[in-house]
């Protein structure tokens, strides 16, 4: 590997493990969602070991969001079982090469983005600088 190529990888890894939990949580859902537009299209093209790849990569996705939830939070029991339908409806869309699921898959996963989105800015707004007392919060 090029010296070049040595520190985008090096650039890559440390904007990632430097961004805000929920910036992060936008990006692997947006990067789901990326994969499943090309597993559409890899299956439009007959392409099916490229269609697999990119399941695959959302299936990854996936996983990582399941393993990482906080089970202390009652809500988190039904993101699970939502991620595991995810999962299993991944599973068939690429056993069958089935674009339709794969649509289904991206439709839920807009909505779970859109809602963190929501609630991350929620949260944001919540918090106002005050050149007195560094942070403060509205209640």
């Amino acid at each position: 590997m090029n010296a070049q190529a040595q520190a985008y990888n090096v650039y890559k890894k440390t904007s990632v493990e430097t961004v805000a939990p929920g910036k992060l949580l936008l990006m692997l859902y947006d990067g789901a969602m990326k994969y499943l537009k090309n597993a559409q299209k890899a299956i439009g093209e007959k392409d099916f070991s490229e269609a697999h790849n990119q399941i695959i990569r959302v299936q990854d996705i996936i996983t990582e969001l399941m393993s990482t939830l906080n089970m202390d939070y009652e809500i988190s029991n039904s993101l699970l079982s939502l991620y595991d339908y995810i999962y299993r409806r991944l599973v068939e869309a690429n056993v069958a090469k089935d674009k339709v699921i794969l649509e289904e898959v991206y439709q839920l996963l807009t909505e779970l983005r859109d809602t963190w989105n929501q609630v991350i800015n929620q949260t944001r707004s919540r918090i106002q600088p005050t050149p007195a007392s560094g942070l403060n919060v509205r209640g």
